[in-house]
């Protein structure tokens, strides 16, 4: 079943990596401005709700349309404030005792409503975040941070319990600075049902327009933002229901971009004189992650994956190397954990479940999971080693991948079925923890302590993004004393033992760590690839006017 690609094919990749595609854009001249920026998505945003969040096409529109305090920089420092670059706050002002930072707001900040952006609502965004009836996935990870106060109306004050070397980075970087005006009298629940969470009111470049579920989103550009109007004039997210369709509508011209193709498209991309593929650094990586507990019933350990035994045999059924190599080539590795190799914290020489099938049926067999019936499944106590792995049907690689790891899996007695899934009913599936078993993938944040919310304890709660229910407070305990050590040796040390814990534990199988590949319109000036998030920029970035099409001038827009 490997999936063969040629050396010509190989070849080609490599030369895209010797491009960036950046293109100087001066932010001053007019003449750039103007334009319609068409991405391709695999599904809708979740909500445009930052503090609820949980989707990349929502991250993408929230980004666009919100604002932070500060925005980090290309470098992706996390230390101090370094590198970090003013947003709705123009200057910052530590405390001698490095306790409180004091920020003060630009005030030229409006809203996209016209109201004035002030410090209560900075004060008003700490409070939503942090209320436990708002389930936010991200309070635990401001909760270094004590409180928000307002000394003056432009200028609030962040107060810490305790120094640590993330202080700035929490402060301004999990927070998208809502308008408290706005959300008068939404709390809790209605927070996800109010009209807020499909039709946002920000202070970014681009502002909300339209959202026509199942088919596109639209945004357009701020022409008075106090950070200057966006080279662009509108940004749309053609929403596409699986992979093959989002890629069609770029190579036929309906789209503009897509963020991430397969190895086995780059050269069909290529060969298209209009399109061209960028090689951009990125923080993602996939999993096969097991539900520890029974689907709607969490109070129940899973009969298959509660048993932490058998979840390390059935990882030791998986050649996990073989499988990203032949889905990706040389443009993936296997990923060493639920982290990346650019993190300064991962240490790539973690002990790993090593690929061992005849182990496997070993332990299996000890743990009472045997194929009396030589049906080629087991049984224990009448129930089948068999289970459902759900995986999204845009995700070309994820399908492949688990197409590979169903037939390794069979091969030591476990049955499988793949269900692929449009991407809102898989996210759907993942958030009410309604499955056995998905196949999922993070694209991290600047910092290593987002596993905190992704795979710590705290985040297995209702609300939380730990969606299998893996608990470990070993676990916890090193990543909170990693993110609160000042030296480098004290932090790297402590996530290595989380991470070797995590991985010990295997609830989960680490996949893949992909390098993404962006096939964009050479019409398209891009500006910058943030790893992180490789739309932080999409401000900056223009269509020269010989280059527009007619959909970039429609009527609407002047």
């Amino acid at each position: 079943m490997r999936l063969r690609i040629s050396s010509r094919l190989l070849l080609l990749a490599a030369a895209i990596g010797c491009t960036n595609g950046d293109s100087p854009v001066a932010a001053r001249d007019v003449s750039l401005n103007g334009g319609t920026l068409v991405i391709s998505v695999g599904g809708d945003p979740d909500l445009l709700l930052p503090p609820l969040t949980a989707t990349t096409p929502g991250r993408l529109v929230n980004a666009l349309v919100y604002d932070r305090l500060a925005e980090i920089g290309d470098s992706l420092n996390t230390v101090g404030d370094r590198g970090f670059e003013p947003r709705l706050a123009r200057t910052w002002e530590w405390a001698g005792d490095s306790l409180s930072i004091a920020f003060n707001l630009d005030p030229k900040a409006r809203w996209h409503d016209g109201k004035p952006v002030r410090a209560s609502d900075v004060r008003f965004t700490h409070r939503l975040y942090t209320d436990a009836s708002t389930n936010s996935p991200f309070a635990i990870v401001i909760a270094s941070i004590d409180s928000v106060s307002v000394r003056d109306s432009l200028t609030a004050v962040f107060w810490f319990g305790r120094r640590s070397p993330l202080q700035f980075f929490d402060a301004v970087s999990t927070m998208s600075i809502l308008p408290e005006h706005a959300f008068t009298g939404v709390t809790g629940e209605a927070l996800r049902t109010s009209p807020l969470a499909r039709s946002p009111i920000g202070s970014g470049r681009f502002r909300f327009v339209r959202w026509r579920a199942g088919e596109s989103l639209e945004l357009a550009a701020d022409t008075g933002n106090y950070r200057e109007r966006p080279h662009l004039n509108r940004v749309i997210l053609t929403i596409a229901p699986d992979f093959n369709t989002a890629l069609a509508r770029v190579l036929g011209g309906e789209a503009d971009l897509l963020e991430q193709i397969p190895v086995t498209s780059v050269a069909q991309v290529s060969a298209d004189p209009d399109l061209r593929a960028l090689p951009a650094a990125g923080l993602e990586y996939s999993f096969i992650q097991f539900n520890l507990r029974t689907p709607k019933n969490d109070s129940r350990p899973h009969a298959i994956f509660g048993d932490r035994e058998v979840r390390r045999a059935l990882t030791m059924g998986i050649d996990r190397k073989r499988i990203v190599q032949n889905v990706y080539d040389t443009l993936a590795g296997a990923a060493v954990g639920p982290t990346v190799r650019a993190f300064s914290t991962t240490d790539t020489a973690l002990r790993q479940i090593p690929y061992n099938p005849e182990a496997a049926r070993r332990i299996l067999d000890s743990l009472g999971w045997r194929d009396a019936d030589a049906d080629g499944v087991r049984e224990k106590n009448g129930r089948a080693l068999r289970f459902t792995l759900a995986v999204p049907s845009s995700s070309k690689a994820r399908v492949n991948m688990a197409v590979l790891a169903q037939d390794q899996f069979s091969k030591i007695g476990a049955k499988v079925d793949i269900e692929q899934l449009e991407f809102a009913a898989f996210v759907d599936r993942e958030t009410r923890r309604d499955f056995d078993a998905v196949f999922g993938s993070w694209q991290s944040e600047a910092s290593p302590g987002g596993i905190r919310q992704t795979w710590g304890s705290q985040g297995s709660r209702t609300g939380g993004s730990n969606f299998g229910s893996y608990e470990n407070a070993t676990f916890d305990s090193h990543v909170d004393s990693g993110l609160s050590a000042m030296s480098f040796g004290a932090r790297r040390a402590h996530f290595t033992s989380a991470y070797q814990q995590i991985i010990d534990d295997a609830p989960a199988i680490w996949m893949a760590e992909p390098r993404r590949i962006i096939v964009i319109h050479r019409r398209i000036d891009v500006t910058g690839l943030r790893a992180d998030a490789w739309w932080a920029k999409i401000g900056d970035w223009s269509i020269p006017a010989n280059s527009r099409i007619p959909r970039d001038n429609p009527p609407s827009v002047q």
